[in-house]
């Protein structure tokens, strides 16, 4: 028990360094990350969304978040949000924070990875106000994957959230409630150098994309034209 408390606290030190101390560099990485998540989950079955769902798609978000001990409770992490514009190409990717994930993770250190497709043009402005509750402030279910394509109906591709995770046993149209996420203003001056804010970045073409973010924008657009 004191090895396990001495780990959760060091997962909170380290999350608060990683906070405070954050590089470009650092930044860039997220974006790579997410790119690699989403990637991945297109390679398996298991875990693959559909075109169908990709087609519906009004903004796409991925997150990368982790925690550390049940005594402290650490939750932390980070995300990618994207829209899709009226004339069919996708946004830069806005990074994002998130938190309190609670999609079956395990004792001690953990992480959990997700993807969601948000089907309608209105759910990624509520990000506008700062924090966002899943579930909560808009209905999110886990969406069908590409092996269970029996389980597709109109009600679940409606839904306004539709979560692709690799927890075990979430099967499609369980409802879903997985914490928060929150604008990430002084992560994104860095990374695009600019004093614009995410509504800006979002649906304006102010900001050139950098080349460091152009590949994921590529994925998304080939999964998702």
């Amino acid at each position: 028990m004191k090895k396990l408390l001495l780990l959760s606290l060091v997962a909170l030190f380290s999350a608060a360094v990683v906070r405070g101390g954050v590089s470009r560099v650092d930044l860039v990485d997220r974006i790579e990350t997410c790119e690699a998540i989403l990637q991945e989950f297109q390679l398996r079955r298991d875990t693959a969304i559909p075109a169908e769902v990709l087609a519906k798609a009004r903004a796409i978000i991925i997150l990368n978040q982790f925690k550390a001990g049940i005594f402290l409770g650490v939750k932390d992490g980070y995300g990618v949000i994207l829209v899709k514009k009226p004339n069919g190409r996708w946004s830069l990717p806005v990074l994002i924070s998130a938190g309190e994930a609670s999609l079956g993770l395990q004792v001690g250190a953990s992480a959990v990875e997700s993807v969601y497709i948000v089907t309608d043009a209105n759910t990624p402005r509520l990000l506008f106000n700062h924090r966002f509750n899943i579930g909560v402030d808009a209905k999110a279910i886990a969406g069908p994957k590409t092996a269970e394509a029996e389980r597709y109906n109109t009600e679940i591709l409606q839904t306004p959230m539709l979560l692709y995770t690799k927890v075990a046993g979430l099967y499609a149209g369980a409802t879903v409630k997985a914490g928060h996420l929150s604008r990430n203003d002084s992560a994104n001056f860095l990374l695009y150098s600019t004093r614009y804010t995410m509504p800006e970045l979002l649906y304006s073409d102010w900001v050139q994309p950098p080349a460091e973010v152009q590949p994921l924008m590529a994925l998304v657009q080939k999964l998702a034209p």
